[in-house]
């Protein structure tokens, strides 16, 4: 059975989008401090990007999350959703 994915709501969209950048810098910020700490020479004061960067990634998600889904809503408005294919399992 074909079916096609007309309009993406983009604040719920965007909601998840967020938290899911969010979740997924955390990992990268972990392995940035254990990276700074273990490096030769002065120590830069990175405390402050760390903390900043997780907050940075949702927020910027969100924002960019809402205007794919807006620029998504008009496409397919234009053009028909994209088309996927299900089937009973």
């Amino acid at each position: 059975m074909k079916k096609q994915l007309v309009s993406i709501s983009p604040f719920q969209t965007a909601k998840v989008m967020a938290v899911l950048y969010l979740v997924l810098s955390l990992p990268i910020v972990l392995l940035m401090a254990v990276s700074f700490s273990f490096a030769p020479g002065p120590k830069p004061p990175i405390t402050g990007m760390l903390i900043f960067m997780p907050i940075f990634y949702m927020v910027f998600g969100f924002v960019f999350t809402v205007i794919g889904a807006w620029v998504y809503n008009l496409v397919a408005r234009w053009v028909g959703g994209i088309e996927f294919t299900t089937s009973e399992s």
